[in-house]
Order: C-alpha cells, then sequence, then structure tokens
C-alpha cells in the first residue's frame, strides 16, 4: 500500500487564499460603512487631518528656520573695526595673515567706502551722507571662526584679536546667535510635544468613532458571536475602519500643509529676494510624506484597536 503524500502546500495555499479573502472583505466591508456615512466620515477624517497638520506645519516651520541658519556653521563671527589710521593696504595685509592661521575659516575685508556705499544704499539717508566732508567710517575685518572652535577657544581667540595694534574695537556677534539657537531648541521641543498631545487626540478620535460604531452593530455582533465568529472576524472590519479614517486624516493633512506651502510660497520668495538671498520655502519631502501617511494609518489602527478590546468584552450573546 502506498504512502500518501502530505499536500501541505495546498493546504497553505488555501489558507492563504481564505485570509486574504476575508481581509479583502473587511476592507471593502469598511470602505462601504465609510460611503454609506459620508457626513460623519468626513468630519471624523477632517478632525484627525487637522490634528495632524498642525504637527506637520511646525515641523515645517523648524526645518525652514534650520535652513535658514544652516549657512552659519554654528558659529559666529567676530567683527573686527580698524581704526581710522589704518591703510587699506595694511588692513588687507592683516586680512591676509589671520586668514592663515588654523583656528580661522575666513577673513573679509570691507573698506571704509564700501561699508559707506552699503550703508548710504540701506539706510535711506543717501543726500545727507552726501553733505559728509569726509568718511567717518573705519576699515572692517570679518572674521570667521572655524566651526569646531567654541567656548574658551573662541574667547581666547577674541582676546587675541583685540590686542591687535590696528583693532580699536572687536565684537563676538555670538549672544544672539546663541538665543536663536536656544529659540530652534525650544521649538523643537514644541514640536515634539504638539505632536504627542494630537497624536493622543487622533487616538481618543477614532476610539470614539470605534465606539460608536461598536455600539450601533451591536445585534449584528451578538448574532454573529451565536453563529460562532471569532474574535478576530468580528473586531477585522473595525480595525480596518480606523485604519482608513486615519490614512485619509492623513492624506488631508498632507493635502492642507501643501496648501499652505503653495500660498506662501511666492511671498517667502519675495521676502528672500529682498535680502539678496536664493531662500525658497520648503515643502514635505517624499519621506516625510509617507511618514505622515503612515503615522495616521498606525494611529486609526491603534485607537481602532484599543476601542474594540475594550467594548467587545462587554457583549455577550443572547
Amino acid at each position: 500500500m502506498k504512502a500518501m503524500r502530505p499536500r501541505l502546500p495546498s493546504d497553505l495555499g488555501r489558507l492563504a487564499t481564505a485570509w486574504v479573502s476575508q481581509h479583502l472583505q473587511a476592507l471593502l466591508y469598511s470602505a462601504g460603512q465609510m460611503y454609506r456615512n459620508p457626513l460623519g466620515s468626513l468630519l471624523t477624517t477632517a478632525v484627525i487631518g487637522i490634528s495632524l497638520a498642525l504637527p506637520a506645519a511646525f515641523y515645517l516651520i523648524l526645518v525652514n528656520s534650520e535652513r535658514v541658519t544652516a549657512g552659519w556653521g554654528g558659529t559666529a563671527r567676530i567683527t573686527m573695526f580698524l581704526k581710522m589710521d589704518v591703510k587699506a593696504e595694511r588692513a588687507r595685509e592683516l586680512a591676509g595673515t589671520l586668514g592663515r592661521k588654523p583656528h580661522i575659516a575666513e577673513v573679509r575685508y570691507i573698506s571704509p567706502d564700501v561699508a559707506l556705499g552699503e550703508f548710504r544704499a540701506a539706510s535711506g539717508f543717501g543726500d545727507a551722507i552726501q553733505q559728509l566732508d569726509e568718511n567717518p567710517l573705519p576699515g572692517v575685518l570679518l572674521v570667521q571662526p572655524r566651526i569646531e572652535l567654541a567656548g574658551t577657544a573662541a574667547e581666547s581667540l577674541l582676546a587675541e584679536l583685540r590686542a591687535l595694534p590696528e583693532t580699536d574695537i572687536a565684537r563676538f556677534d555670538r549672544q544672539w546667535v546663541q538665543r536663536l539657537v536656544a529659540l530652534l531648541n525650544i521649538l523643537h521641543r514644541a514640536v515634539l510635544i504638539l505632536a504627542g498631545l494630537l497624536a493622543l487626540a487622533v487616538l481618543l478620535i477614532i476610539g470614539n468613532t470605534i465606539r460608536l460604531s461598536i455600539y450601533n452593530r451591536r445585534t449584528e455582533i451578538e448574532i454573529n458571536m451565536l453563529f460562532g465568529a471569532t474574535h478576530a472576524f468580528i473586531q477585522r472590519p473595525f480595525l480596518y475602519s480606523g485604519f482608513m479614517h486615519g490614512l485619509v486624516g492623513a492624506l488631508l493633512a498632507w493635502m492642507c500643509v501643501s496648501g499652505a506651502v503653495y500660498l506662501l510660497h511666492a511671498p517667502v520668495a519675495q521676502l528672500a529676494d529682498l535680502y539678496a538671498s536664493d531662500f525658497t520655502l520648503a515643502g514635505l519631502g517624499r519621506g516625510e510624506i509617507l511618514k505622515l501617511l503612515g503615522a495616521g494609518g498606525l494611529l486609526g489602527l491603534l485607537g481602532s484597536w484599543l476601542a474594540v478590546q475594550r467594548h467587545l468584552r462587554e457583549i455577550t450573546p443572547f
């Protein structure tokens, strides 16, 4: 008598087909429920979209603020005001000497004539400046320390530059940079806190939506339990419903943020042009969009799972 061969691969194929069919039916059933209640679904997804759009918008503000300050390299400049009797040749020679020091990245010399021209163009007092008999502005050296220079090393460099005989005043433009960095750190922390609070709000919104759906379908759930429906079979449509609500809400959040970036693009470009900058407002990238959609879907799935686990225990068949 021949031994019968196990039909495990075929059984696994049928199980996989049945599993996919059950999940597809649950997905289509949940989509049909959303379609049959368009107003309620729209309101729920709109609230979720706004909740997700707020941290995404603040994240973009943080990203664009960091892009504005990225060119500073994390260090501030030292401004050296030279004495009035320092000639241009000596100032250029001093700039070259300082630029060769290992802890200095760059030195830029601004002559008194160039400084006066920039002041005339920026201040609007061109007619008054033309009445001056001589140029009152000194030559300036803009010293850019290297990125790794900080703390006591930066203070030592400032003291060294102040001690030069050509230096009248030397200032380290660092305090305002420290304040800005501290402000960006506060903004980064605020974005994280806001994202956490609004994520909790999304969980509560999804949980309440699923709770109402379970309440409205209580009789149907009890009948399914009487016919032997498993817990997984009953909760599957609710999980897909929460997932779709979160995913559609994240899609609406992306559309809102993208619309805001589009509306602000022209004014920001105009402002950047006034400052002779090529800065452009950055929107959400492809990876960030995928993270936003994934966060919405996962929050919807988690909120619905928590609601289902809590409220299905309260239902018992007849």
